[in-house]
């Protein structure tokens, strides 16, 4: 059990920056600088807190109004690419898992990147690349760069797509995945159960039934999803 009390979720956003790269696709992932206290040292997709000037209470939905704004303003501030808010597509929510000293209520967006240059602040990102999420994931299996657990599995997810316009096209039409992880110790490391998952409920890995989860052991990550096992 973890010694922090249990904190709420800080509401947030990130967006997933989307460009056709040969017969594949690529997305900007940015480094955190070592420092910071949240995923310090990480590749992430832009993005951040929802600060307070994010919110206009005449929306129609302020929340995720709110939360497009704060994506599009982080993509600027951080990596120095402008996205039309429109142009967005929620895809997902993630909120930090309680045990944690900060969370965070994220919500996730896609977008096409445009033809911008990437120019990072040199403060909160220290560095950026744009990466086939096989590649992204490759290089997290030889240790070469350290993953966020949401951002593991947005790239297992991105993988089976080979175009920007059939990636953003299959969001569109799906419905957003909402993701409120639970983790468990397991032999060699960690197990995250999703709200799917047949042993979601009590924890039990080896119940039989639906698999909805990320493998976070010292051997490798491993994204599983299935209907029954």
């Amino acid at each position: 059990m973890s010694n922090y009390p249990i904190v709420t979720p800080l509401p947030s956003a990130t967006v997933i920056l989307l460009r056709d790269a040969g017969d594949n696709i690529e997305t900007l992932l940015l480094r955190r600088n070592s420092r910071l206290s949240f995923h310090g040292g990480a590749w992430v997709f832009p993005g951040g807190r929802i600060d307070p000037e994010d919110y206009l209470p005449e929306a129609k939905d302020e929340m995720l109004a709110a939360a497009r704004r704060a994506a599009v303003r982080e993509a600027q501030e951080e990596a120095g690419l402008l996205v039309a808010p429109d142009d967005l597509i929620f895809i997902s929510h993630w909120t930090t898992p309680e045990g944690r000293p900060e969370r965070f209520s994220t919500w996730f967006f896609a977008a096409a990147a445009g033809d911008g240059t990437v120019l990072i602040d040199g403060d909160e990102i220290h560095d950026h690349r744009w990466l086939r999420s096989d590649h992204a994931l490759a290089a997290q299996r030889e240790q070469e760069i350290e993953l966020p657990p949401p951002t593991f599995v947005t790239l297992s997810k991105l993988s089976q797509y080979r175009t920007v316009r059939t990636a953003l096209s299959s969001f569109a039409v799906g419905q957003p995945e909402f993701f409120i992880p639970r983790n468990h110790k397991v032999p060699g490391g960690f197990c995250s159960l999703y709200v799917e998952d047949a042993g979601y409920a009590d924890g039990d890995v080896n119940r039989p039934g639906p698999r909805h989860r990320l493998w976070m052991l010292e051997s490798g990550w491993r994204y599983e999803r299935a209907e029954s096992v």
